[in-house]
């Protein structure tokens, strides 16, 4: 009797441990907040669509001080020479990173409010502001006219996705002795768009020139000219 009552125990053990499981879907809208200051140049003659340079700086110049995106790039050459253009320059918070998604949507309200030339949009970016503008480019590739990252760093991803931006003019510029990024990022995004075939692609390393290889770039007049010569095709629209 005995027995029999230890065996009915453990069936009632067994079947009240046993498993079960379940599937199904759930659908979800995950929204992130995001806030970008800018500061916004605008040519003197507003009658005429205009291009637009979209620069992206570096971490030294996260915050929201909007004074610090006027420390390097075309903010800066423009406090001693005109440009016939629309100079764009968000500014990344302190505590966060470039939201791609976020820089578009500033670039779309842009467009919406002013006068630009929709084929004559051009990138560029220095250090994680060149990061910013590859990933621009490889997320908009139809949006810009020409691609200008200095000093900075791809991703493996990048890479792989160098192709879908191979037909957009790009100049690439990196310091040999860059300590922060190193050169081999721009080498090796240079190798891949040439593996694509890419028809307007050249990387320029400066021999003497550590992290920043950007101010001999923005301060020369030669790379503004060559921007402004560059306008979409129906193969890169």
């Amino acid at each position: 009797m005995k027995l029999k009552l230890a065996s009915i125990m453990v069936l009632f053990s067994v079947l009240g441990f046993a498993q079960t499981e379940i599937t199904g879907t759930i659908k979800t809208v995950v929204v992130v907040k995001n806030e970008l200051g800018y500061v916004l140049h605008r040519p003197a003659n507003l009658k005429e669509k205009k291009p637009l340079i979209v620069f992206i700086s570096g971490d030294g110049e996260k915050g929201t001080d909007l004074e610090k995106v006027k420390i390097h790039g075309p903010l800066k050459y423009l406090k001693t020479h005109e440009l016939d253009a629309y100079v764009l320059a968000p500014q990344c918070k302190e505590d966060e990173n470039w939201n791609i998604e976020s820089i578009n949507e500033l670039i779309l309200k842009i467009q919406k409010e002013n006068k630009i030339d929709v084929n004559r949009i051009y990138v560029t970016g220095l250090s994680s502001g060149g990061w910013a503008a590859w990933n621009l480019a490889l997320s908009y590739p139809d949006k810009f006219a020409a691609i200008v990252p200095i000093s900075g760093f791809v991703d493996l991803i990048e890479l792989e996705s160098a192709c879908k931006i191979a037909n957009i003019p790009t100049r690439i510029f990196h310091g040999l002795l860059d300590d922060v990024v190193k050169v081999d990022y721009a080498i090796s995004i240079y190798k891949e768009l040439k593996k694509c075939n890419a028809p307007d692609v050249q990387l320029t390393i400066f021999d003497d020139a550590g992290h920043d290889s950007w101010t001999r770039v923005y301060d020369n007049p030669e790379i503004y000219d060559w921007m402004f010569k560059q306008i979409k095709t129906n193969t890169n629209k």
